[in-house]
């Protein structure tokens, strides 16, 4: 008994004597894909997974709702707008925030904060509200496009 009691202090007293990391310490990053790669692979096919489920088509035979019909349809939705307001975070990491800064930043938080909206509108399963969210998460792209030219990514 006497010998596990200081097999275990000395187990605790050991792990109390380790280094531990400081706070404000950084992990490494990986962020050797380019932005156009990042964009082609990663973002766009995500907001292209919400902007599917959005709107209507108007042709000549008339007008068709584009909003999905089954659960399946409506959690792809809310899966693209959630995997664009993780972008936004990858956007800001470091090695990936363009000059300026400043623009940079803010039009990726508010391609965040767009998207989370957006994916509220996709859990509401409200299509005027996913194609009100959507329009707005356009803009941000526009937005961000019209400041920061991001060349296309090669093809495959």
């Amino acid at each position: 008994m006497i010998r596990s009691l200081l097999l275990c202090a000395t187990a605790l007293a050991v792990a109390g004597c380790q280094p531990k990391p400081a706070a404000d310490a950084q992990p490494d990053y990986n962020t050797s894909i380019p932005m156009a790669e990042l964009m082609h692979h990663v973002i766009d096919p995500a907001a292209f997974m919400f902007w599917r489920g959005s709107g209507w088509e108007i042709t000549a035979e008339g007008e068709r709702n584009l909003s999905p019909t089954t659960e399946e349809g409506w959690a792809t939705v809310e899966d693209g707008a959630s995997i664009v307001a993780e972008t936004g975070n990858l956007l800001l990491m470091p090695g990936r925030v363009m000059a300026p800064e400043a623009d940079w930043i803010r039009l990726s938080k508010l391609m965040t904060e767009r998207a989370l909206e957006a994916k509220a509108a996709a859990m509401k399963k409200d299509p005027q509200a996913v194609f009100d969210t959507g329009g707005r998460l356009y803009e941000v792209c526009v937005a961000c496009h019209t400041k920061f030219t991001i060349e296309p990514a090669p093809p495959p």
